[in-house]
C-alpha cells in the first residue's frame, strides 16, 4: 500500500463532520415513510459490511436525489467515504461531491464485453474505491451497460485481495445503488 498522502481521500474526507450530523438529523425527520425504508434497507447492507447493488426506480421529483443526500450526509458525518456519480454532468452537478461517472473511474469511451476501467492496484483511486462505503449512481439507465460491466469487472480486480468473503457478489461487495428512470 502506498504510504504517500492520498490526495482523492483527502479530499472525500475533507467534510465538516459536526454541520453534517446536523443536517442529516434534519433529513431523516423529512424523509417520507417510503424513503425512510428505502435508507433503513440502504444503511444495513452499507452497515453490514455484506454490500449488496440496489435499483431505485423513480420519475423526477418524486425525492430520489434528497435519499442519496441524506444517505452521504449520514455517512460522512461517521468520517466514512461516499462516491456519488452520475451519467452526465448536468445531473452530477445536483449530487454533493458528485462526479460523472466516466470521470470518477476512468471508463473508456470505446467498450466491448471485456473492457475495465483504467485502474490499477495499489493506486490512490484504487484505495479511494477500497475505503468507499457507499456508491450511488445517479442516471444510470442513460448509460450503456457496457460501462456498469466495466466498473464490476475493475472492481473485482481491485478488490480481489481485500474481501475475499464476496468472490461472486457484483462489484465484490460493495454497496452500489444505481437510480433514474426510463
Amino acid at each position: 500500500m502506498n504510504t504517500s498522502v492520498n490526495r482523492l481521500i483527502c479530499d472525500e474526507l475533507r467534510y465538516d463532520r459536526r454541520k453534517l450530523t446536523v443536517e442529516h438529523a434534519d433529513y431523516m425527520q423529512k424523509l417520507t415513510d417510503e424513503q425512510k425504508i428505502v435508507y433503513e434497507k440502504i444503511m444495513v447492507a452499507v452497515n453490514s459490511g455484506e454490500g449488496g447493488v440496489f435499483f431505485v426506480y423513480g420519475y423526477g421529483g418524486t425525492g430520489k436525489n434528497f435519499v442519496w443526500k441524506t444517505l452521504a450526509t449520514g455517512i460522512r458525518s461517521k468520517g466514512q467515504i461516499v462516491l456519488m456519480v452520475a451519467s452526465s454532468e448536468i445531473a452530477s452537478l445536483l449530487l454533493p461531491g458528485g462526479r460523472t461517472a466516466h470521470l470518477r473511474f476512468t471508463i473508456f469511451l470505446n467498450l466491448d464485453e471485456f473492457s475495465t476501467c483504467n485502474i490499477k492496484q495499489n493506486n490512490p483511486l484504487a484505495e479511494l474505491i477500497i475505503r468507499a462505503k457507499l456508491i450511488i449512481w445517479d442516471k444510470a439507465p442513460m448509460v450503456n451497460g457496457l460501462c456498469i460491466e466495466a466498473v464490476d469487472r475493475t472492481m473485482r480486480d481491485i478488490l480481489r485481495f481485500k474481501n475475499v468473503h464476496s468472490l461472486h457478489q457484483p462489484f465484490r461487495g460493495k454497496t452500489v445503488i444505481f437510480c433514474g428512470d426510463f
